[in-house]
């Protein structure tokens, strides 16, 4: 297994279409979040947002998002495929809390500011993850998961575009979102991190500072607490890399005739994998394939605890 080599990114500004926006509003709202996600909202101002996510009651996953705070009301950055279902399953805990929750994907667009241009937007001063700031007519904040993973924004459809452009900042397609990602190894829910399978610690939750182990009961605490407490942890997603294009998702990695993991996600010769940790002493790892293509497993140097 081989370190991360960290990648040079591309600087501009991309829109990220394929998330969504809810906006939660109501005297309820902090506490309502609070009984129900992984990390603690006492964090959420509006200098600080957070990486979060929300389970089922066994603990396995089910969404993932940011959670920021701007004109006294919370928003979440969400995957935009699943925000019906969030929506759908945040008012089905709502009961008789006073909370609105509203889908205003229409109106608010997610940006991502990369390379240089996460410097441009950022005021001086400011480099510690998730703190946020005013920007624009909303809201902007350091990737709360992983610096290099640059800015995130929530500006106005109407204005944000031109915006960006009054600050003279390139604009890049999402490919060069994806190559960063790729290349630094950090999961999404929806495509790497799947609902009802996937369990937090295996996802890169406690170093990608998506859940809190200190602020108290939410959905799916127990199975969560009980593995951070046993520390015993089978598989893991990991960065790979080929020698050419990533194979589909979904594909099996082996080695030999043992199974160490499936291919999710992937850009160019990079990918997201869920590996199966506690076989790899049973391996060559010269000998790991996917599609006949021989897999290389990386470690980040975001993941501080030894991997096997």
């Amino acid at each position: 297994m081989r370190p991360l080599i960290m990648p040079i990114p591309e600087n501009g500004a991309v829109l990220l279409d394929r998330r969504g926006v809810l906006k939660i509003t109501g005297p309820d709202a902090r506490d309502f979040l609070q009984g129900l996600v992984t990390n603690d909202m006492n964090k959420v101002h509006a200098d600080r947002a957070i990486y979060a996510a929300l389970l089922t009651p066994q603990g396995k996953f089910l969404f993932d998002f940011f959670i920021a705070e701007h004109d006294g009301a919370l928003f979440m950055d969400c995957n935009g495929e699943q925000r019906h279902d969030l929506v759908k399953r945040l008012n089905m805990y709502k009961l008789r809390a006073d909370v609105d929750v509203e889908d205003v994907t229409e109106r608010i667009a997610v940006y991502g500011f990369i390379g240089s241009a996460a410097d441009a937007v950022t005021p001086s001063g400011i480099a510690d993850l998730g703190t946020a700031w005013a920007l624009s007519d909303s809201v902007a904040f350091i990737d709360p998961r992983l610096k290099d993973m640059g800015v995130r924004a929530l500006l106005s459809r109407s204005t944000g575009e031109e915006w960006i452009a009054q600050q003279g900042l390139d604009r890049l397609d999402q490919s060069a979102y994806l190559d960063l990602r790729m290349a630094l190894g950090v999961p999404e829910g929806g495509t790497d991190i799947r609902a009802d399978k996937a369990f937090l610690l295996e996802s890169n939750f406690d170093e990608l500072h998506g859940v809190d182990h200190q602020k108290g009961c939410y959905i799916g605490q127990e199975t969560t607490s009980r593995t951070k407490r046993r520390g015993l942890i089978r598989k893991r997603l990991l960065p790979i890399e080929f020698d050419g294009e990533a194979p589909p998702p979904g594909t099996p990695i082996q080695a030999g005739k043992i199974e160490l993991g499936t291919v999710f996600s992937g850009a160019g010769s990079r990918a997201i994998a869920l590996i199966r940790l506690d076989r790899l002493d049973e391996i060559d790892v010269a000998s790991v394939t996917a599609e006949g293509k021989h897999v290389r497993i990386i470690k980040p140097d975001w993941i501080f605890k030894p991997i096997s």
